[in-house]
């Protein structure tokens, strides 16, 4: 049997037996990481050490100093509860239960539970947590795997499913315990640290609503009690920065059912945010050489055919029937960037051309997955589209990775990259995809950059560079992409004529710099706590008089401030309550004015951080706000720069 090469993390290639396992390859770096091996990546999925290898894998060995162990760990973290759920509830029968960004679900059915179920629940895992129960990989034969779940119809469709044509399949067992599962998981449940079971909610199953409904049970897991502790900390911060109560607070704004679910109405103060997102974005553009255009909020259907969306997102689109024809609420806002290019005839000496627009997109998501600003039925994609020659890919490529970082280090977030590839619904050729996602990866490596490899997570028409966010707490949101594709431009019979006075065919880029308004809004408003940059802020300085025999002055001091957003508090209160509302308000200055100010024809400037400096030239703090709008510094520094 012929040998075969896999590449390592530092790109080196490792000939292994052709049925060789994750395991196997370790042993052959060395029995030390043989010995600690927990688990594998196997083209950017987390596998089992017993996962077989293929030639060309690109693998990467898990050991308990992983970033991913805490993934294993959860997971068994899940069995462990569903082990606890059926000792107290023989009757719970078990559906999926994946690890998660933060912990563990489990979707159950056929027992009643609610919070007040968790201290009983959690005594039981902590029971086999300490009982340190081996936790081992058993083959089952397929006909023995569909009898043993005759009574769990969830277990019997996976079997069918996602596991059609296995034989056997794989089971992890602890104790007298065994489920139906791929792994990995972690040597023996000793190994968890700490567990605690978070909150309760009910799920559809495979998240449609015509399907049972399920019983969520969501949890965490760790390796100490310590980490654990951190974590609770952590999450009591994470909702207080809610943005959906900063966004009540602040009047950002508002969702109301009688307008319709996952349709946000932006207030006055929110809207001055965007407006200043949009401005940002707009000057980014024309500067890297983008024209705006903008297109309609619904097309004929026929337009979503020719594109692929009607394929591939016809569940996910708002339907219309307009005089016995079809429309569509658009989805994606390429396809009318596509035609407006079809429109014009184009020499290679014209490429490329990059078009963006701030595009109104609607997708109908399930009711249950709409949440805030962060899944909304309607949103605004910063969208930018480029038709540009084979041999421009790269440069473009690295210009709006230039771009991207640039919004990354404005708002003092951190970047992490994944490589997303090409997903199981899907047009186009191998050829187009292997082509597609050779170019993103050499531009990425070219780079240097570090990024995690996303099996599957492409659009349906192009492979993607995906970008999320890194928030003040930690945090990972989804952010911008740039999407390469072969695809489009085929489907709309695209051209341009060459340098040979022949027709050629264009590549596609898909860009954003922000991904969508609404989801990098969310993130702002909680990565900032609310306390938005002076550039950024509803409300940058808020004018507090002494009492009102300053309101003349201040209203001047206003008028000298023309060009900013400012308030005159005019509220019957007193000064140290001013104070306090406007710190509460989170308004980056405070300008205090009384009768020596007045007198002496200054002002004294308080910041958030409740810094004052006193015998400010009005001028002066002008000057430093302008400066400070232009730099769009991250937070106010006036007291500082003093």
């Amino acid at each position: 049997m012929s040998d075969i090469a896999v590449i390592l993390p530092d790109g080196s290639e490792l000939s292994v037996p052709a049925d060789a396992t994750v395991e196997d390859a370790a042993y052959e770096i060395g029995p030390g990481l043989g010995k600690d091996t927990v688990a594998g990546v196997v083209d950017g999925e987390l596998v089992d050490k017993a996962a077989p290898l293929h030639d060309g894998a690109r693998l990467e060995i898990v050991t308990d100093q992983s970033e991913e162990y805490l993934d294993v760990l959860r997971h068994s973290a899940a069995h462990v509860f569903a082990q606890a759920l059926q000792r107290l509830h023989p009757g719970a029968k078990l559906a999926i239960g994946p690890p998660t960004d933060d912990g563990f679900y489990y979707d159950v059915t056929g027992v009643d539970l609610d919070e007040s179920d968790f201290p009983e629940i959690e005594s039981e895992m902590e029971d086999i947590v300490e009982a340190d129960y081996p936790i081992e990989r058993l083959e089952v034969p397929r006909e023995e795997a569909l009898e043993s779940f005759e009574d769990n119809r969830f277990k019997r469709e996976i079997l069918e499913e996602e596991a059609a044509g296995e034989d056997p399949v794989s089971f992890y067992e602890q104790d007298d315990w065994r489920d139906l599962c791929k792994g990995p998981h972690v040597e023996s449940t000793g190994e968890i640290g700490a567990v605690k079971l978070m909150s309760i909610s009910s799920a559809y199953w495979r998240g449609d609503e015509d399907n049972d409904q399920l019983t969520r049970v969501y949890g965490t897991a760790f390796e100490s009690e310590a980490e654990l502790t951190e974590f609770l900390e952590l999450r009591e911060e994470a909702a207080e920065r809610d943005h959906r109560k900063i966004g009540q607070e602040m009047e950002l704004f508002s969702i109301d059912e009688t307008t319709g679910p996952g349709l946000p109405l932006y207030h006055p103060n929110g809207k001055r945010i965007l407006d200043e997102l949009a401005d940002y974005a707009k000057s980014l553009n024309l500067e890297a050489g983008y024209d705006p255009v903008e297109t309609p909020h619904l097309f004929r259907t026929e337009l979503w055919k020719k594109s692929g969306h009607y394929d591939n997102y016809v569940d996910d689109m708002f339907l219309l029937d307009v005089n016995d024809e079809e429309y569509g609420l658009k989805p994606m806002n390429c396809p009318g960037h596509a035609t407006i290019f079809d429109d014009h005839s184009w020499s290679y000496r014209d490429l490329p051309v990059r078009y963006f627009e701030d595009g109104k997109v609607y997708r109908k998501e399930q009711r249950g997955e709409l949440s805030g600003l962060s899944r909304v039925w309607a949103f605004t994609i910063d969208d930018g589209h480029l038709f540009v020659r084979p041999d421009q890919i790269e440069a473009e490529i690295n210009l709006i990775i230039e771009n991207i970082l640039t919004v990354f280090e404005t708002f003092d977030l951190s970047a992490h990259v994944a490589l997303a590839t090409r997903p199981e619904k899907s047009v186009g050729s191998d050829e187009i995809w292997e082509q597609a996602e050779s170019q993103l990866r050499d531009v990425l490596d070219s780079q240097g950059m570090d990024y995690d490899l996303e099996p599957g997570d492409g659009a349906f028409y192009g492979p993607k560079i995906d970008f999320s966010f890194e928030d003040a707490l930690g945090r990972k949101w989804d952010g911008p992409t740039v999407q390469l594709d072969f695809n489009m431009p085929e489907r709309f019979e695209l051209s341009y004529t060459g340098e040979d006075n022949e027709d050629h065919r264009p590549v596609m880029i898909h860009r954003a710099l922000y991904g969508s308004y609404e989801r990098f809004f969310m993130v702002l408003i909680e990565h900032f706590d609310g306390k938005f940059p002076f550039w950024l802020a509803p409300e940058q300085v808020r004018i507090l008089p002494i009492s009102d025999e300053n309101l003349g002055y201040a209203h001047r001091t206003k008028n000298a401030l023309d060009d900013f957003r400012v308030e005159v508090e005019d509220r019957d209160m007193t000064i140290g309550r001013k104070i306090r509302a406007a710190h509460d308000d989170r308004v980056p200055y405070m300008v205090i004015v009384g009768g020596d100010e007045e007198e002496a024809e200054t002002i004294s400037v308080r910041d958030r951080f409740e810094n004052e400096v006193n015998d400010v030239d009005p001028s002066e703090f002008r000057e430093h706000l302008e400066a400070e709008r232009a730099e769009k510094r991250v937070e106010p520094d006036f007291v500082d720069a003093e």
